[in-house]
């Protein structure tokens, strides 16, 4: 039974929980910043539930997509649809129903969060089909990974204020970053199967624009601390993520395809650390 289980798991990548982590980081972000600290338990398991269904559901709708393209590649010509564990009719099935329990989730919040939970399924649907027609499909990605924060800031408040828009910037640029890395890891055999990336658009400037796009993100993150006037707890945090993101950059300088792999995975740590200080902040002392 498991032996039969495991190609599903492997095309939901449950054996992968990067992206569940990268992807719910700046949903706690939100969810702690909408509730001023408080968020309820309702909100935080609906929400956290949501993102592992939706990273899940996620990942197949790009496997299927990439059926074709998936075993041009060393680092994803294992994957189930690539060879043919699983057909695809069975994938997009799954994908469906996961789909189905992301909106069943929905329909404990509000009208409002319901309406943009639509918007996630276009982005996440969308996603896979733009890198063959666009060197931005990180930007495509980005959106998608943030747009759990304007859902958030609707099902706590509902209403979306300017300052939820910058903390949605920050998580949109984010993954520009991180996921730029992590398709450098793949660069030559995207090169070859003709899949566009930033990565390759960047082409020998890919550092300096990357340390460029993380610039941006913290300096989006400190105007955040500023409009919600947190702590300097959280500004320390921010310093702390800064020169995690220096390592990143220490790790990178072979520029092996493993050393990209290896900064894109030490983005997790970014996130945790971030959200670390916005919990710190409405942390009373004793």
């Amino acid at each position: 039974m498991l032996k039969k289980l495991l190609p599903y798991l492997y095309l939901m990548r449950l054996h992968r929980p990067i992206g569940i982590f990268l992807l719910l980081w700046p949903t706690l972000w939100a969810l702690w910043l909408a509730a001023a600290g408080h968020p309820s338990l309702k909100h935080v398991l609906i929400f956290t539930l949501g993102v592992i269904i939706m990273r899940s559901a996620g990942c197949i709708i790009n496997d299927i997509a990439d059926r074709h393209l998936d075993g041009q590649v060393r680092r994803t010509q294992s994957r189930p649809l690539a060879t043919q564990q699983i057909s695809v009719s069975s994938a997009l099935f799954l994908f469906l129903f996961l789909c189905c329990l992301a909106f069943g989730l929905v329909l404990f919040l509000n009208t409002y969060t319901l309406i943009l939970s639509l918007v996630a399924f276009v982005l996440a649907v969308v996603y896979p089909f733009t890198k063959r027609f666009t060197y931005f499909p990180q930007v495509v990605l980005g959106a998608a990974f943030a747009w759990a924060i304007p859902m958030v800031f609707a099902a706590s408040n509902d209403n979306i204020p300017l300052a939820a828009w910058l903390i949605y910037f920050a998580a949109l640029v984010w993954p520009v970053a991180y996921d730029t890395f992590y398709a450098m890891a793949d660069k030559e055999d995207d090169l070859s199967a003709g899949i566009r990336s930033t990565a390759i658009l960047f082409g020998n400037n890919v550092k300096i624009m990357v340390l460029l796009i993380y610039g941006i993100f913290f300096t989006s993150l400190w105007g955040i601390g500023l409009l919600y006037t947190l702590q300097p707890l959280y500004f320390g945090s921010l310093i702390l993520a800064i020169l995690v993101t220096l390592y990143q950059f220490w790790l990178i300088r072979t520029e092996k395809p493993q050393a990209y792999f290896r900064a894109f995975l030490n983005n997790n740590w970014i996130g945790l650390l971030i959200f670390l200080g916005i919990l710190a902040n409405y942390t009373p002392c004793t």
